[in-house]
């Protein structure tokens, strides 16, 4: 597996663990920002999907930015906003 160097590929790679999570876990989503407790719900797919973008991504790209927590937002939070929720 080829170390990714480059920011743009590292965010590529967020976005795509994040629309992994959303996709494999919309129950489990939906429940948690009903409940306010998503982070808490999802803490074992995030921790993994960190996991593996700490393992794919050069250290010096990982020091540039958050690039999994803003992923987890724009992708999936934003996909989100239309669930019933007393957080928005």
């Amino acid at each position: 597996m080829q170390t990714i160097t480059s920011a743009n590929g590292a965010l590529r790679l967020a976005r795509t663990i994040a629309s992994d999570i959303l996709l494999y876990n919309k129950d489990k989503i939906a429940d948690g920002i009903k409940r306010d407790n998503l982070f808490e719900v999802l803490e074992s797919e995030i921790n993994e999907g960190h996991d593996l973008f700490m393992q794919r991504v050069a250290p010096e790209i990982i020091a540039q930015h958050n690039f999994v927590e803003r992923a987890i937002v724009d992708v999936l939070i934003k996909a989100c906003a239309d669930l019933p929720t007393r957080i928005w």
